[in-house]
């Protein structure tokens, strides 16, 4: 009789022990994706809507500053390309460059 409570304290103990290690992962799992802090900021809807409306105005800050840089590029390079003097492409460059410059005036 001794051994089968013996037997049966060891698999409590790992059971617990198993348990105990789940928790924890998952406790990790929780603060890595930081829930507590969308579920603060959700329950406060006038820091939602600062939070958000800042956030929009960054993204398209950074939206502008972004295809501005890629415009640039671009333009650029179909310098470079024009200054090559290459016949085919050349030629459509400059129709699309006197097609603009007419729209422009």
């Amino acid at each position: 009789m001794y051994y089968f409570k013996k037997f049966k304290k060891r698999k409590l103990d790992s059971e617990i022990s198993r348990l105990d290690k789940t928790i924890d992962k998952f406790n990790f799992i929780v603060e890595k994706s930081k829930i507590y802090d969308l579920a603060e900021i959700s329950g406060n809807t006038k820091r939602l809507f600062i939070r958000n409306f800042f956030s929009g105005i960054f993204k398209g800050v950074g939206i502008s500053i972004g295809f501005y840089i890629i415009t640039a590029i671009v333009l650029i390079l179909l310098n470079y390309i024009v200054k090559l003097n290459i016949p085919i492409i050349g030629d459509y460059i400059l129709d699309i460059v006197e097609i603009v410059e007419t729209n422009r005036k």
